[in-house]
């Protein structure tokens, strides 16, 4: 099992940078692929970009790519979001959610555990 707590969450103005950050449990960290995903009030749950197992590999959402970066310490047990030049839209939850042996997909149903989310919100 494990257990994923979200942080770094806050309020940023527009062009701004937040990294957030999402800690696991456990010490099996290193078999899991990781996702970001983020809801606004209103929206569907969407995928931001995902990381393989292996950590080699990463995807994104066309609506981020370029802006936001996600990479994993494994020795922290902690995957990362980078998020630069951040816009109004990119208001939203977000959290982490992981699958073991995970390609980092697209697809919130493939993950198995879910953090609680952290709130981002991007306002003059």
């Amino acid at each position: 099992q494990v257990q994923l707590v979200e942080s770094g969450g806050g309020l940023v103005q527009p062009g701004g940078s937040l990294r957030l950050s999402c800690a696991a449990s456990g010490r099996t960290f290193s078999r899991y692929g990781l996702g970001w995903f983020r809801q606004a009030p209103g929206n569907e749950r969407e995928f931001v970009g995902g990381i393989n197992w292996r950590g080699d590999r990463t995807n994104y959402a066309d609506s981020v790519k370029g802006r936001f970066t996600i990479s994993r310490d494994n020795a922290k047990n902690t995957v990362y979001l980078q998020m630069n030049s951040l816009k109004p839209e990119d208001t939203a939850v977000y959290y982490c959610a992981a699958r073991q042996w995970g390609v980092g997909s697209d697809s919130d149903r493939l993950y198995e555990h879910w953090g609680q989310g952290t709130q981002v919100t991007v306002s003059s």
